[in-house]
């Protein structure tokens, strides 16, 4: 799914708000979390994840064309950890 069907699907299941309201919402949570995870938080939401910030320390590369070594430097990563009740839906529907 991505954002703009999950706007299209709020709009549908909420006739009483206008599409450009349900995507003000969406764009307002989207927005809080992007900010939170900037400053080093952590977005919880329950029964389906967790959002938190890694650090990667820098490393030696390769550049996979000429096989140079290549400086890659430091930066940090979102990381997702599924809630409890999300793996057990997902893990419901498969049983083999």
């Amino acid at each position: 799914m991505i954002k703009s069907e999950l706007i299209e699907k709020l709009a549908a299941e909420n006739r009483h708000l206008t599409h450009g309201e349900v995507e003000r919402v969406v764009n307002v949570i989207l927005n809080g979390m992007t900010d939170a995870l900037s400053q080093g938080g952590r977005v919880e939401i329950r029964g389906f994840g967790a959002f938190s910030v890694r650090d990667r320390p820098a490393r030696a590369g390769r550049n996979p064309r000429t096989g140079e070594a290549v400086d890659v430097p430091a930066k940090s990563v979102p990381f997702f950890k599924s809630g409890k009740e999300l793996r057990e839906r997902l893990n419901a529907s498969g049983d083999a």
